[in-house]
């Protein structure tokens, strides 16, 4: 017998990304939800949209409850990707979820949250590795 207003199991969840420290340019903000790592191939759940100011929500719905982490970066430049330098350092600005250094990509564990049924409500601070070139 199931409780009054009890969720089922196996519901899809919403997550709801707020991304603050978005420079104020014409540009397109990206913003992925990742499973087990935090490479591109691990962070199929994505969406991009223009920039609408220095703070901008995210909402990505009917996803499968489970451990996620979110990789966010604002496409300064229009080509559809994050720019990096020769060694790898994102030249573009970049954010994940958890508290993350900046020092490099983190791993999983350090960004990772459990979503469960009804959803997930997170910030993520965009920055830069290096200044403006």
């Amino acid at each position: 017998m199931a409780l009054p207003g009890a969720i089922a199991s196996g519901q899809a969840a919403t997550v709801e990304v707020d991304v603050e420290g978005i420079e104020p340019v014409t540009s397109r903000l990206y913003v992925a939800l990742c499973q087990g790592g935090l490479t591109e191939t691990e962070c199929r759940i994505g969406q991009d949209d223009p920039v609408r100011g220095t703070g901008q929500r995210v909402v990505f719905r009917g996803v499968q409850p489970g451990v996620y982490a979110v990789a966010a970066f604002q496409d300064v430049n229009g080509n559809g990707k994050l720019d990096r330098t020769g060694l790898g350092l994102p030249l573009e600005p970049y954010g994940f979820s958890g508290e993350v250094a900046r020092r490099a990509r983190p791993e999983f564990e350090s960004a990772a949250f459990a979503l469960r049924e009804p959803g997930a409500s997170l910030r993520v601070r965009l920055s830069r590795a290096l200044p403006p070139r």
